[in-house]
C-alpha cells in the first residue's frame, strides 16, 4: 500500500517477484488512478553467471551490498532488510 500511495495519480509503479501474504483492496487500487506493472523474478535463471564473475574476482560485490554477515547468521540479514536496517546483505563463509 504504500508504493500505491507514494505514486501520483498517473504514475507507474512497478514490482518484480511474487509477494506473498499481501492483499490488496480493489477499489483502493481502483481509485488510485496509476499504471501497475509486475513481473516475477526467476532468480535463479540469472544467478550463475554473477556468482560466477564474483567467483572470479571480476566484479566486486562490496559496492552493492550494505551489510556483510557470516552464513550462520542469514536469518539476522532477513531481519535487518525486514525492518529496513539494510537493503543488500552479503553472506560470508
Amino acid at each position: 500500500m504504500r508504493a500505491i500511495g507514494a505514486t501520483r495519480p498517473g504514475g507507474h509503479m512497478g514490482f518484480v517477484g511474487a509477494a506473498y501474504d499481501v492483499t490488496l483492496k480493489g477499489v483502493d487500487l481502483f481509485f488510485a488512478g496509476i499504471h501497475t506493472e509486475g513481473c516475477p523474478a526467476p532468480v535463479r535463471r540469472f544467478l550463475p553467471e554473477p556468482i560466477q564473475l564474483i567467483w572470479d574476482r571480476r566484479i566486486d560485490p562490496g559496492k552493492v551490498f550494505d551489510l556483510t554477515l557470516p552464513l550462520d547468521e542469514a536469518a539476522e540479514g532477513y531481519r535487518a532488510m525486514d525492518e529496513r536496517r539494510a537493503t543488500k546483505i552479503l553472506l560470508t563463509l
